[in-house]
């Protein structure tokens, strides 16, 4: 049932133009998933709870340790989306190849689980001015190898962006991530 309300939560966000979550493209060898949110703050602030505060709208859920709050964006080129296991032990989630601060980060590499696959990706987090607040977009496009093909895990891998968007825009706008999860 939970997850039910948020594909319709997300769904009804996508109907009123506050949020877009869509798979552009799928196949065999590779896919690109698109999400929009327009949260209402400056894009400074958006800017700075995108990076510095990742491990507190970060889903839990959607990391290694179980514990968003050892996730840590280092926002300059060669810098990383990791998360610490503590004693020097750690994970890279993907590696920061570009940035632009308050406009633009792009982030290159296998997130969550396509990390253990022949793939790359590169994810692009974008600011954008609008009389609303600022529209943030995440585009992640994929490509490899997996036997299943890659279009299989293009859903899955949208819904987790879809969510962790949803949580960033609830995040600056309340205080609380967790009212994007419904729970």
């Amino acid at each position: 049932m939970k997850n039910l309300l948020r594909t319709t939560l997300i769904s009804l966000l996508a109907c009123n133009g506050t949020a877009l979550a869509e798979v552009t493209d799928a196949a065999a060898g590779g896919f690109t998933t698109v999400n929009e949110a327009t949260i209402g703050a400056s894009g400074d602030v958006v800017w700075q709870a995108a990076i510095k505060d990742v491990g507190l709208w970060w889903s839990s859920d959607h990391t290694i340790s179980g514990d968003a709050s050892r996730l840590r964006i280092t926002a300059q080129p060669l810098g990383c989306f990791c998360e610490s296991f503590g004693e020097g032990a750690g994970v890279v989630h993907m590696n920061v190849t570009m940035v632009s601060p308050g406009v633009v980060i792009r982030l290159t590499g296998g997130l969550g689980p396509l990390g253990l696959m022949g793939v790359n990706g590169n994810m692009t987090w974008e600011l954008e001015a609008v009389e609303e607040g600022t529209k943030v977009k995440f585009t992640y496009a994929v490509g490899g190898y997996q036997p299943e093909g890659l279009d299989t895990v293009a859903g899955p891998v949208d819904y987790v962006l879809g969510e962790a968007l949803l949580r960033l825009k609830t995040y600056i706008e309340t205080g609380n991530p967790e009212v994007a999860d419904l729970g």
